[in-house]
């Protein structure tokens, strides 16, 4: 049967109507519409189908049991457009719906704490975070499978918009034992010594301490490559070498005094978070909202939470804008 081709939304609401009333002069009346318009819809609902749908008991209307088939498939179909109605409004509400957020590891000491308190807000909204390097975030965004990614220097080889959500500072880390600990504004060089602690190649802090290798002209005695920063900091806390990372996965370490920050000439080094969506993505509108809440608390909470383990920024990092000039650099 081609029949389905032929119905109408609106045949099928007066079908269901008329289904649950006694006679069609009463479904008139629910449907604000006339008795022989009701009747005619019927009929070529009927006429369509080639079976009757209703039939005569008692004087009343009832279902013929192609009429009860069809009224358990046509409840189900104007509900399922009711369930679309519901969930487009839900967007254009920004209250409700779902949102998916790339994050890079290093972040994922503050996002969630910045979710907290948006889901204060917005509890009927669920947030998808995933978790991965830089090179992991730029294929969630050049594959337009993630609405925002939180991480460093926007990928130019994409087409993206990216804003930029807070300062990011970088700190080279040590062992208590370092007998550098409490030195103050000397080189890298007299590091020349010690082990590095390397992030892997595709992080972007991996590509922040290659960035200032370049600067300095300095080559480690040693380095050692781990795949995670709790790895590095738990190395670091147990002698194995020193480390540059981001000032904002200390924060545990250095409330309980469990790491040192070495005051070297040149860091803290200045980068930048970014919010970065592809150009192309229609945001959403709970996104939009989502998105104008990471811009206005992510600063403000971050330094709150960061003020008093604050180095002494390196000479020429001038802010500039969302950034400093430093952030010509590679990023997280």
């Amino acid at each position: 049967m081609n029949f389905i081709r032929s119905l109408t939304l609106r045949q099928l609401q007066i079908f269901v109507i008329a289904s649950r009333c006694p006679s069609f002069a009463r479904a008139a009346e629910e449907l604000h519409l006339t008795q022989p318009a009701v009747s005619m819809q019927i009929r070529q609902l009927e006429e369509a189908i080639g079976l009757p749908l209703f039939e005569r008991v008692a004087r009343k209307l009832a279902l013929t049991e192609a009429g009860e088939r069809l009224s358990h498939h046509a409840s189900r179909i104007l509900g399922e457009i009711k369930d679309a109605e519901d969930a487009m409004m839900s967007l254009t509400q920004a209250d409700s719906g779902s949102i998916a957020v790339s994050i890079v590891s290093s972040a994922t000491y503050f996002a969630p704490k910045l979710l907290a308190l948006y889901s204060q807000q917005y509890p009927k909204v669920d947030v998808h975070f995933s978790v991965g390097n830089r090179e992991t975030l730029l294929r969630l965004l050049q594959d337009n499978a993630t609405d925002l990614a939180i991480m460093g220097r926007p990928p130019p080889e994409l087409g993206t918009t990216a804003e930029p959500l807070a300062y990011h500072p970088h700190v080279i880390i040590a062992p208590l034992s370092h007998p550098l600990r409490h030195a103050r504004r000397f080189d890298l060089q007299e590091l020349a010594g010690d082990t590095f602690l390397l992030r892997e190649p595709g992080s972007g802090t991996r590509g922040v301490v290659e960035h200032m290798f370049r600067q300095h002209l300095f080559v480690p005695a040693r380095s050692v490559t781990l795949g995670s920063n709790e790895t590095i900091k738990q190395a670091v806390m147990a002698g194995l070498g020193v480390s540059l990372i981001s000032l904002h996965t200390l924060a545990l370490e250095l409330r309980t005094g469990e790491i040192a920050l070495l005051d070297v000439n040149g860091t803290p080094i200045e980068r930048t978070w970014q919010l970065v969506h592809s150009r192309s993505k229609q945001l959403s509108p709970t996104c939009l909202v989502f998105r104008r809440f990471l811009l206005e608390h992510a600063a403000p909470f971050l330094e709150r939470e960061y003020a008093q383990f604050a180095l002494r920024p390196p000479k020429g990092s001038e802010r500039i804008g969302g950034g400093t000039a430093a952030d010509a650099g590679p990023s997280r």
